[in-house]
């Protein structure tokens, strides 16, 4: 029951200051995004090739206030835009959460436009593993968000996770993904970066 890997979850305090730093960083455009009325977000979208993409998201700070923390840990982010998170693709959900680590959440079901949606949630805002173990996304037939976007000639490279508890968590991964591009290593601090092939070479995203 291997998932694979979706997207990658760039945080920013601001969602066009985010955007404009991370299209810096990579040399090429956003794509638009939308908002999530059901956490009080708002995302920008780049197309990391067939079937996985990259969003930058940040709190709409139109919409109304979601009344439970908001995904990602959002609520308390702050600082210069990074990855903080990232999500598997599971063709089944209910199979793959009996695989999952205790916290991963329930599963939402979430829509925007032509696209709907199941994702793990976490009550407390924060996937286990300080965030690094990845949320869980099973898409209903049709439309995929990297299907929609433009070509933008990037690809992910590597996702490297440091975490204390290295190899706790590359554990409670093995069951539901193996990719050579994921890296676990051990980190006094929780993070991830990400090294992303884009026109120009490689760029780093992350500490």
């Amino acid at each position: 029951m291997p998932c694979t890997i979706d997207h990658l979850v760039i945080a920013a305090e601001d969602l066009d200051a985010g955007a404009e730093a991370v299209s810096a960083t990579l040399g090429v455009p956003l794509a638009p995004g939308g908002q999530h009325p059901a956490m009080g977000t708002h995302n920008r979208l780049l197309s990391l090739g067939e079937g996985e993409y990259l969003e930058v998201i940040a709190i709409d700070p139109q919409a109304i206030p979601p009344g439970r923390p908001r995904w990602f840990a959002l609520d308390s982010f702050e600082g210069a835009p990074r990855p903080v998170a990232w999500v598997l693709r599971c063709d089944d959900l209910d199979a793959a959460l009996a695989a999952a680590p205790e916290g991963i959440g329930a599963p939402m079901e979430l829509s925007r436009g032509d696209l709907a949606w199941r994702l793990t949630v976490p009550e407390i805002g924060v996937t286990p593993f300080d965030g690094l173990f990845p949320a869980l996304i099973e898409w209903e037939e049709g439309d995929h968000p990297a299907e929609q976007l433009p070509p933008s000639g990037c690809t992910l490279e590597r996702l490297e996770l440091f975490h204390p508890a290295a190899e706790a968590l590359e554990a409670a991964l093995a069951p539901l993904v193996e990719d050579a591009r994921l890296l676990v290593r051990y980190g006094a601090l929780p993070q991830m970066r990400a090294v992303i092939a884009t026109p120009h070479g490689p760029r780093l995203l992350g500490p």
